[in-house]
């Protein structure tokens, strides 16, 4: 079964799992809900953590609340995945973890028993999450890219 969350005060109503060397909270894995349902994971500043809760889709608007209507015929999009972006920032961070804390840290995000991530974003060059400003090449005119070079924060962080 699941591992539970550990919760840490930050403060000002922060609350975030425990994720280190030795611990790390997961999830079952996810099983599809039969047509007609529908699985909900709510988290809460109250204490819930990624809670999964199941309910049916009902065709009678009689109901007080939220109404959300699903017209399954008209489909507008296809769902590659999900998934985060790993700046420079967040590569530095997890860096700085020990390896046995990285590989819980990325078997959360990238597990079965984690959020099963399959995407991830890399930002070209630096962004605003970077500690210093650079770019692949700066040669002014250089349309070959004869001067192209990956930055060592690319190299070392996100390659």
């Amino acid at each position: 079964g699941a591992r539970p969350c550990i919760p840490k005060d930050f403060g000002h109503g922060s609350l975030v799992c425990v994720c280190n060397a030795t611990y790390c909270d997961t999830l079952d894995p996810l099983v599809l809900p039969a047509p007609g349902s529908y699985v909900k994971y709510e988290s809460s500043k109250a204490g819930k953590r990624l809670e999964r809760s199941e309910g049916r889709f009902q065709s009678s608007l009689h109901t007080p609340g939220l109404l959300l209507t699903l017209n399954i015929s008209t489909l507008y999009q296809h769902v590659k995945g999900f998934g985060g972006s790993l700046s420079d920032a967040a590569a530095m961070n997890i860096l700085k973890l020990s390896q046995p804390a990285q590989d819980n840290l990325l078997r959360s995000y990238f597990s079965e028993c984690g959020i099963e991530y399959n995407l991830i974003r890399v930002p070209m060059a630096c962004s605003d999450f970077s500690v210093r400003p650079y770019s692949y090449d700066d040669v002014p005119h250089d349309y070959e890219l004869k001067h192209f070079r990956l930055a060592d924060e690319d190299v070392k962080m996100k390659v």
